[in-house]
């Protein structure tokens, strides 16, 4: 099995036709985001040749142009809103004119929830003539870009329209599951042998309503997943006061799993994660 800092560390395989995720963003929850303890510009994938933008929040164009390798946006093929709440989708019109050179090359796809397009809509009405398709996202749906398929899960439990989405790669599935709460359902729609997650709170708050999984869920998650390897992303205050990376090596070590603390400007390379 390769070393977690063997496996994010390197950038050499970017322009090589691998498979790789680079996380642009790694914040959650409202005061991480405003005042950018980390950044919220969230994920690149390249996966079967497809570059797939994925929730870029506010930031996600400044921190593409000034990444290592450069992230060229121009190069998207298509951008991905799990839901609408602006930590996901500030930066959703500005990645559209970039991706189409501000609508003189009209191409890629957006795929998005129907309340992000049709209810109090975050995506502006000229950026949509920019692209070359819409598709609007429904649970349990199917969807492709190039040679790329992908399938929403279940309406998450969360304020707005929201779905976590699960890759599917030659010889193994990449489950990502967005912002919401717990509920017994959650674990059995996410089969992927990399199991990404959004984890906003670091001790659960049943007094208040907040529709994020907490630390609590992941050990609860990594109890039951067959996944052999699992994310933790989009972190609140209280879980970047813990210090994820330590959070991650102590469920390493307690679950026999390995578990990996996002970090902003980390690559993975998906083939590699899996060996």
């Amino acid at each position: 099995m390769a070393s977690v800092r063997s496996v994010v560390e390197k950038n050499d395989f970017m322009e090589n036709g691998k498979n790789w995720i680079k996380f642009v963003g790694t914040a959650g929850a409202r005061f991480v985001v405003a005042k950018q303890l980390r950044s919220s510009g969230g994920l690149w994938f390249s996966l079967r040749g497809a570059n797939l933008y994925l929730d870029p929040g506010p930031g996600a164009l400044v921190r593409c142009l000034s990444s290592r390798p450069k992230l060229d946006p121009t190069k998207l093929d298509g951008i991905l809103l799990s839901h609408k709440h602006l930590d996901h989708s500030g930066d959703i019109n500005v990645l559209i004119e970039a991706m189409t050179e501000g609508g003189y090359a009209k191409k890629g796809v957006l795929f998005a929830p129907r309340e992000a397009l049709e209810e109090d809509p975050v995506i502006f009405r000229y950026a949509r003539t920019y692209v070359s398709e819409i598709r609007t996202l429904k649970e349990n749906s199917t969807y492709t870009l190039g040679n790329l398929k992908f399938s929403t899960a279940g309406r998450h439990q969360h304020s707005v329209e929201t779905y976590g989405i699960n890759f599917h790669l030659p010889g193994a599935t990449l489950s990502y599951i967005t912002d919401t709460k717990f509920y017994p359902e959650l674990l059995s729609q996410y089969p992927g042998e990399i199991l990404m997650m959004n984890v906003v709170l670091l001790t659960e708050a049943p007094d208040r309503k907040i529709d994020h999984l907490s630390l609590v869920d992941v050990r609860r998650i990594l109890g039951e997943t067959k996944a052999r390897v699992m994310v933790l992303t989009h972190f609140g205050m209280r879980f970047l006061q813990a210090k994820p990376w330590e959070v991650a090596e102590q469920l390493s070590a307690e679950f026999g799993k390995k578990v990996v603390a996002a970090r902003d400007g980390m690559t993975l390379d998906v083939d590699e994660l899996l060996q």
